[in-house]
This record gives C-alpha cells, structure tokens and sequence, in this order.
C-alpha cells in the first residue's frame, strides 16, 4: 500500500473529517488538521490547529506543501427553502463549501502535477449531482466542487500526471452534527476507512451507496430532472428534516474603539476565528460602562470597525450584551479577559448559557492601548 506520512485536513475537528484524520494517524500519517474549533484532548499523530476559512491567510497552508495527502472537509448547509436563507449564511456556505476548497485546491496543484504520489480528496454530497430543491444553495456550492473535479482531474491526465482528486459525493451521513446530532466516530469510521481506501487508488468519484440507492435516484433524475425535482421537494417537505434555523456561527462583541490600535484589530481577528458572522457593537457617548471621553465620533469609529475585513456587520450597541442577545441572537460573545468573575459578566453567564451562548474570554496582549494613547495625547 502506498504509504502517507504527512497529511493535512481542512475542517477535520468534527465528523467526517475528523474520522478521517484519526484513519491516516492510525496508519502512521502525521496529520495537521486545520478547524475553526480545537478539541479539548490531544491525539496522537494529530495536531489541531484553529482556522477559519472565511477570514484566516490561507498562505499559512503554504507550510504543507510537500505533504502527501490532502482532504478537504468542511462544509455547512441546512434544508429549507431558498428564499428562507439568510444572506450570511448564502456568503458562508459558497465561501466554505466551494471557495475554500477551490482556493486549497490551487495552493496544491503542483503537487498533483508531480509524478510521485500525492492523494486528493473533498466531501461533496449526492445533492450536488442532482436537483436539490429545499437544500438549493448547498447543492449549488457542492455542484460546483463536483464540476471543479471533474475539470482537474482532466487537466491532470492530459498533463500525464497520475494523481486525482477523489469527489466523495454521499447522501446523508449518520453520526455527524450536520443535521443537529452528535459526533459519533462510531459510526463514521467505517465510511472514513473507505475514504482513505479510494483515495489511495486515487479515484476520481464515489457515491456511498451507490448500488443500493442512488443509482435508481441517479437515472430518475437524468430521466426527467423537472418531474425528479418537484418530487424530491415534496419528500424533503414531508420529512419533517427542515430547519427554520440559519446554519451558521454568530458571534458578538463591543467596545468603544476609540483611538483604533492593533490590540482592537487582534480581538477582532481571534473572535472572527470562531464564528461565521460577526456582529461588533460600538458604544455611543454616554455609555454607562465607559465614563471616558471619547476622541473620535460614533460614526467615524462605525465607519472604521466596519472596514475591518473579520467584522460582518457594526451597530451601535446598547449598554447591556445581554440586551443585544433580544436583537442580534448570537451563539458566541467575546470580551477580554479582564471582565471574567466581574458581577456582570457572572450574571450573563447565568442568563446566557442556557440559551445556548458560549462567552469566549480573550486574554489581553501586551502593546499598544487605548489609555496609552489618550495619555499621550492629553499630555500633549
């Protein structure tokens, strides 16, 4: 069997993906694996590290270009109707389904043009090979996985070159969180160990349960994609598997950013690694938890916090967290870690978490800071 001893997985923190990064460490790879979160226990063989990809360099991808196998996992979606999803989560699923795995792709091309084996694959879905209504905008951002494989995968063999990148293209997968359940590796092994299996051989397709199910789905849609889509909108609508909820991380934070300085762009870089959308609050004048004067206007320091490429949308923020949860109900609230045991923050921990909020408390960096500045220029 051709042997991998380093490999590199994209969204390998959580099913799939991290079933398949612990089948390459068990066959002696040493995997990097690349994830927005961080699991709590060390594996071994396996170093995680926290990336996100709607907002992280991806040059830091760079260091493995040498390794020898690549899997691409990650991925988001939910079933609904197409005009219930949100803009944000339109943005983040093409960006993270599609885009991302693109943009990696590229960053590895000439190690699939090399003569010495190098082995590729993506979790794509069924959905993208056919009409996908209710899961319209997944299907569409898989589809174009699917149509970017084929198109390499030609590139590679009229170039002479014998490495693929293998679509792993299946319908629902049991033991992942991607309808809302729990992880369980269990169940995800076995299609993981078939993953790595096909990848080796470097094939360019496989459908999991190919011959049992979706070879009958296949010819019925080539048959009459119309009459197959109005007929697979009916089922998803009588499954009971729709969400009303929009798929996707929200995370939120404020502050006064006044005197804009690296230690304000450092919170906003480290709080857009954990979440899909964020939502920044800017305190107006008159806040009660800042009695400083501020130095630059509220719609100057908007204007600034919004250019800032980690922030998805700025609001003046009311004087409470808790009360921008009733507006903007976000899963992740950030603050430096000075305010953790603080009254305050111990009551929003009371009346957040069981709604579901994770308060991520960020340590503070040495450098330059807002009372330094206001110093320097009061002294002046």
């Amino acid at each position: 069997m051709n042997e991998i001893r380093t490999a590199v997985v994209i969204g390998g923190t959580s099913g799939v993906g991290r079933a398949i990064a612990r089948v390459l460490a068990a066959g002696g790879a040493q995997v990097t694996v690349y994830g927005r979160s961080l699991p709590d226990t060390p594996e071994e063989n396996i170093e995680y590290r926290r990336f996100n990809l709607l907002c992280d360099d991806f040059a830091a991808l760079e260091a493995h270009k040498d390794a020898d196998a690549l899997v691409y996992a990650a991925g988001l979606g939910r079933i609904a109707p197409y005009e219930q999803l949100t803009d944000m989560e339109i943005t983040t699923l093409f960006r993270t389904n599609a885009e991302g795995f693109a943009r990696v792709l590229n960053l590895f091309q000439p190690r699939l043009l090399e003569a010495r084996p190098f082995y590729c694959s993506v979790l794509g879905s069924i959905a993208g090979l056919i009409s996908s209504p209710m899961f319209a905008g997944y299907g569409a951002s898989k589809a174009a996985v699917a149509s970017l494989c084929e198109s390499v995968n030609a590139e590679l063999i009229a170039q002479g070159s014998p490495n693929r990148v293998l679509n792993v293209s299946p319908g629902a997968i049991a033991g992942t969180g991607f309808y809302g359940g729990a992880d369980d590796p269990d169940k995800t092994r076995a299609l993981a160990e078939e993953i790595v299996s096909r990848m080796r051989k470097r094939e360019m397709l496989w459908i999991p349960k190919y011959e049992e199910t979706y070879r009958e789905v296949l010819a019925r849609y080539r048959a009459d994609p119309e009459a197959f889509g109005v007929e697979s909108w009916q089922y998803k609508q009588q499954s009971g598997r729709a969400s009303d909820k929009p798929k996707g991380k929200v995370g939120f934070l404020s502050g006064t950013f006044d005197l804009f300085h690296i230690g304000h762009l450092n919170l906003l870089r480290r709080a857009k690694q954990y979440c899909d959308y964020l939502i920044v609050g800017v305190h107006p004048p008159g806040s009660s938890h800042k009695n400083k004067p501020t130095f630059i206007p509220l719609e100057e320091r908007m204007e600034i916090v919004g250019s800032i490429k980690y922030v998805d949308k700025v609001v003046v923020t009311l004087d409470e967290d808790d009360e921008m949860y009733q507006l903007y109900p976000y899963d992740y609230l950030f603050v430096g870690s000075d305010y953790k045991g603080t009254e305050r923050f111990n009551r929003y921990e009371r009346e957040l978490t069981p709604l579901g909020v994770k308060i991520i408390y960020f340590p503070y960096t040495q450098g330059t800071s807002s009372t330094q500045l206001r110093e320097a220029l009061e002294r002046k």
